[in-house]
């Protein structure tokens, strides 16, 4: 080769060398390609992957798992989820759910008090702007406290108000409410959002595109069983799935719930949304962390 050729040649290896991702893991094969598409939470696989949140990301991804959500990531610093935000779009992951209201101990959807709207509301236009830092489109909402001195049809009209109120700010925006119905009987007694119709109704009464249901599996075990049916019954308003087994709400294959039949549904039925991991380990250390992925691993063999 003439001089300048290799003088070429190694400014092109160099840019090269510098337009590579600082870990060459990313561009590594994961070990498996899950058919649906489970998103951990951080500390998950912390055993594993250390403290550090990029490289729990990166340990996510190293084991085939294509989304992350982060139930707290409304209260992590500006600069903290912008790093976040990048280690996903590096990596090809989704951003999932996190918080945007969750009250368990107040009446506030429920409530038709200016204060407390505009509270809402405020928590609102906040987390939406948080979602366009972290590049996500769903955000959860757990609608407050029933109002123990109002009748039900009222507040459930209220709620409805409140919901549509909110869902101007987020349609301009793209995101989408999801909005979750807990279980009266083991965690969350008192809550107004319990039930799956439920949640339809007011989906289906608020009418926008931002608010949609997220379909807890471990949660809709306890208040009311009949998954698959209550899945299809609700379908056309269902946005977003976690999952975590019972009793115990820890990785599918550790309770009662049959989750390979459950996952063979979802993707039957074309979802190709989230399905987030929302539980705990069975078992301590990376030995169970490991338990957690051969268990999704398993259902996910249908």
């Amino acid at each position: 080769m003439r001089r300048r050729e290799i003088l070429e040649a190694g400014a092109l290896a160099a840019l090269g060398t510098l337009l590579r991702p600082a870990s060459g893991a990313a561009l590594a094969a994961p070990r498996r390609s899950f058919k649906l598409r489970y998103a951990p939470h951080f500390g998950m696989f912390q055993a594993s992957a250390g403290a550090d949140l990029l490289d729990q990301l990166q340990f996510m991804a190293d084991e085939g798992f294509t989304a992350l959500e982060d139930n707290g990531m409304k209260s992590r610093e500006a600069a903290t989820q912008e790093r976040i935000a990048a280690g996903l779009e590096r990596l090809g992951m989704t951003m999932g759910v996190f918080v945007a209201h969750a009250d368990f101990a107040n009446v506030t959807f429920a409530s038709d008090g200016p204060e407390t709207r505009e509270s809402i509301l405020g928590e609102i236009r906040d987390s939406v702007a948080v979602a366009g830092r972290v590049g996500a489109r769903w955000m959860t909402v757990v609608p407050g406290c029933y109002d123990q001195r109002l009748e039900w049809d009222y507040q459930t009209a209220i709620v409805i108000d409140n919901l549509k109120r909110c869902a101007e700010i987020c349609e301009p925006a793209g995101v989408v409410m999801v909005l979750e119905p807990l279980n009266w009987w083991r965690d969350h007694p008192g809550v107004f959002l319990h039930e799956t119709p439920q949640a339809y109704q007011i989906c289906r009464a608020v009418g926008s595109p931002s608010c949609k249901i997220l379909f807890d599996v471990y949660h809709q075990q306890i208040t009311e069983g009949n998954l698959i049916p209550n899945l299809d019954r609700a379908w056309d308003e269902i946005a977003y799935v976690q999952v975590g087994d019972n009793p115990g709400r820890k990785e599918p294959t550790t309770g009662e719930i049959n989750y390979r039949n459950v996952f063979r549904h979802l993707h039957g039925k074309g979802y190709r949304g989230i399905v987030g991991m929302e539980h705990g380990n069975s078992q301590p250390g990376a030995e169970g962390e490991r338990a957690v992925i051969d268990a999704y691993a398993a259902c996910d063999d249908f």
